[in-house]
């Protein structure tokens, strides 16, 4: 099953951020290693998506002082979430390897 780029830098922070991996959390860890701050919005799509594909799960925090009340949205990689992330980047990288076989033979 194919994975978007963003839902691919989503559950590579999810795996990087576990077990503490959450909307903002996902959101600004892919700043930092990728470069780009994808929207909020695009974030929870991204996860609502892995969801119904089972690739992540997602599990409700404890309430917390600092959030007025509120519970983390916590997301965990699922083993076909694990499966279909290391397809795709293998793809990548094949993609990769094959554009630089195209540039030596050029």
């Amino acid at each position: 099953m194919e994975l978007t780029t963003l839902e691919q830098h989503a559950l590579l922070a999810i795996v990087a951020l576990h077990p503490d991996a959450y909307g903002i959390s996902i959101q600004d860890h892919i700043g930092r290693i990728a470069g780009y701050e994808p929207p909020i919005g695009s974030i929870y799509a991204a996860l609502d998506r892995l969801e119904e594909k089972g690739f992540v799960r997602s599990k409700q925090g404890e309430a917390t002082r600092e959030r007025g009340g509120r519970r983390k949205l916590h997301f965990l990689i699922t083993a076909p979430g694990r499966r279909a992330l290391i397809g795709s980047l293998n793809a990548v990288s094949s993609l990769g390897r094959a554009a630089r076989l195209q540039e030596v033979l050029a």
